[in-house]
């Protein structure tokens, strides 16, 4: 995609958050669903597979062009984001990515159209970042495989049509090792979605459990090669995790926004809070922190497109963004004072939003290890 058409679609983008989004913001939130004319809109702009191949009916967008868009997305409600967050990311990556031509053919035109939403089912309650707890296993009967086990924190499960379904194909193997992929169809005999979970934020943003009981599905449901499943994961993780921070950027920015606006009207004393000093001083650490982090995720952008940086820079990216957001609503909800713990103003809608960002595709805590390991490899340190 060339510089101009990146150029309209990021406008075009832009307009459908402020026109028709943020005005539904506090509806989203109060009735924890995104209404059917915004995923209609989106579909209809291509927004459910904008990071798909092209030849499937996706956009073909780089890492320069998600993190573009990503900026737009992050200025509105997260739900926004997530209703086609997982058919251009996690999920839907591994399957334009290493999936057969059948699999391709037969799910990503779907999901690129909006027809169906896939999930990308890896998190366990001992499975997180670490795959060595990973319990769901898949094993062979005849031609197929049968798949026992559960999953937890799955992104847009309720509404899912199909799973990409991590699972240790090999019992005797620990650690990353012995886990395969699979695409599974959420209608399969003996899948059972749990009821939606109750979140502190990100409302319409639906997460929950899932069940697997004897669920059988065809040797074609293999996603790659057997028991080599595990690093493509944490290669589309990757890849996610600047998305992400390039969310919190936008999230920040809207923050900002918010906080200047409010500053400059609002009044004690008869004068504009902006007026002292100190609620200046938290507009520009905003600010100051907004900016360093919008250049941050742009130069890992271009790094990860040339294949220069693919794992450090993400991380990094993922880190400082999804920390310093939390810094920045929890600023903003200063600048308002009173009025910013009210659930009718934005800001304190976006400061329960942020917390999030620090947990999921990786943990801060699970960021630094990833980039201190790999500095000190990077200069010679062996893998214990």
């Amino acid at each position: 995609m060339d510089a101009e058409d990146l150029k309209q679609i990021k406008s075009a983008v832009r307009q459908l958050v402020h026109d028709v989004v943020i005005p539904r913001e506090e509806q989203i939130d109060l009735e924890d669903r995104v209404p059917d004319e915004i995923r209609k809109a989106a579909a209809e702009m291509g927004l459910f597979g904008y990071n798909l191949p092209e030849e499937y009916g996706g956009l073909a967008v780089d890492m320069r062009g998600d993190v573009e868009l990503s900026l737009e997305f992050g200025y509105t409600t997260p739900a926004f984001r997530s209703m086609f967050g997982t058919n251009n990311g996690i999920a839907g990556q591994v399957i334009a990515r290493w999936g057969s031509e059948e699999q391709k053919q037969r799910w990503l035109p779907r999901l690129a159209a909006g027809e169906l939403i896939a999930s990308f089912a890896l998190t366990e309650a001992e499975a997180g970042s670490d795959p060595a707890g990973l319990r769901t296993s898949a094993r062979r009967d005849g031609d197929g495989w049968v798949i026992n086990g559960n999953k937890r924190y799955i992104t847009n499960a309720p509404w899912a049509d199909l799973f990409v379904v991590f699972a240790r194909s090999d019992a005797e193997a620990t650690g990353g090792r012995g886990i395969s992929a699979f695409v599974v169809d959420a209608k399969a005999p003996g899948v059972t979605v749990g009821p939606k979970d109750r979140k502190m934020g990100q409302a319409g943003a639906w997460t929950s459990e899932i069940f697997f009981d004897d669920v059988r599905v065809p040797g074609d449901a293999l996603v790659g090669e057997e028991g080599r499943a595990y690093s493509k994961a944490l290669t589309v993780l990757s890849r996610g995790r600047l998305h992400i921070a390039a969310l919190c950027v936008g999230m920040a920015q809207r923050v900002l926004d918010e906080s200047v606006a409010y500053a400059a009207t609002a009044k004690q004393g008869g004068a504009p809070i902006g007026r002292f000093q100190l609620v200046q001083g938290l507009i520009a650490d905003m600010y100051t922190e907004l900016v360093a982090g919008r250049a941050m995720v742009r130069e890992a952008a271009v790094r990860y497109d040339s294949g220069e940086d693919t794992a450090i820079g993400p991380s990094a990216a993922k880190l400082y963004c999804s920390e310093m957001v939390g810094r920045a609503t929890d600023r903003a909800v200063q600048v308002h004072g009173g009025l910013g713990y009210l659930r009718t103003t934005p800001v304190e809608r976006f400061y329960r939003d942020a917390r999030l960002y620090r947990l999921y595709e990786g943990t801060s805590e699970v960021q630094r290890v990833i980039i201190g390991g790999g500095l000190l490899r990077e200069a010679g340190m062996p893998r214990s």
